[in-house]
């Protein structure tokens, strides 16, 4: 599947980008990933939520 979203990304419009967010656990302090394809404009929406 990620092969598939990849080179989607490469080959269509370059309008979306995978955007990677470290989340800290409000239980254990342990901290996670959260991952997701996005389109340009909401970047930095994405990243300011918690």
């Amino acid at each position: 599947m990620a092969k598939k979203v990849v080179a989607t990304l490469q080959t269509g419009s370059k309008n979306y980008a995978k955007v990677i967010k470290m989340v800290k656990s409000p239980k254990t302090g342990a901290y996670a990933f959260k991952e997701s394809v996005v389109h340009m404009d909401r970047v930095k929406e994405f990243l300011a939520k918690k």
